[in-house]
C-alpha cells in the first residue's frame, strides 16, 4: 500500500488533522509533513514544496495538501519534476453525457477519478474553504483508491510532460 504524505498551511490546518484519521483508518501509513500547529502567518510553499519533493523521490507515494484555495499549493507542488497534482472544490454535477472511456459517475467526484486515471496525479489540493470534512474525506478515498487506467494514449500524453 502506498505511503501518503499529508501537508496544510493555516487555513487547511483544522481539515488536514481530521483527514489524518481517516486515511489511516484505511490501513495506510500516513506522515504528516506540517503545518503542526495553527500558526496564521505560515507561508503554505513551506508545507507544499517538501511533499511534492516525498512524493516526486517515491513513485508509489501519493500526497494530499489541503489550502484556502487548493490553487496556489498545486501550483507549487507542481514545479517539482514528477509531481502531478489536481485541485479539487468539490463535488460538481455531472454536464458530459460520457468520457472518452464510456463513462462517467454520477455522484460529482469525476475531478477526482479523470485526473488519477487519465493523469496519474499522485497529489490531491484540496480547497478547504471550498468543501466539507465528508466531502474531502470522499475525495480523498477516491483519490487513494482510483488507479491509473495505463492506457496507451495516457501514457503517451504523460511521456510529453
Amino acid at each position: 500500500m502506498a505511503k501518503v504524505y499529508i501537508a496544510a498551511d493555516h487555513a487547511g490546518f483544522a481539515l488536514k488533522e481530521a483527514l489524518i484519521a481517516h486515511v489511516r483508518t484505511r490501513g495506510y501509513e500516513v506522515e504528516d509533513l506540517g503545518a503542526h500547529h495553527l500558526e496564521a502567518t505560515d507561508d503554505y510553499p513551506d508545507f507544499m514544496t517538501p511533499l511534492a519533493e516525498r512524493v516526486a523521490a517515491e513513485p508509489d507515494a501519493r500526497g494530499i495538501l489541503v489550502g484556502g484555495s487548493g490553487q496556489g499549493e498545486a501550483m507549487c507542488a507542481n514545479r517539482v519534476r514528477g509531481v502531478r497534482a489536481a485541485v479539487f472544490y468539490g463535488p460538481r454535477e455531472v454536464t458530459v453525457a460520457l468520457d472518452i472511456d464510456g463513462g462517467h459517475s454520477e455522484d460529482g467526484y469525476d475531478a477526482v477519478r479523470l485526473p488519477r486515471r487519465h493523469n496519474d496525479a499522485n497529489v490531491l489540493s484540496l480547497g478547504a474553504r471550498f468543501i466539507s470534512g465528508e466531502e474531502a474525506d470522499t475525495a480523498v478515498r477516491i483519490f487513494l483508491d482510483t488507479p491509473f487506467s495505463g492506457a496507451e494514449r495516457h501514457r503517451r500524453r504523460l511521456a510529453k510532460f
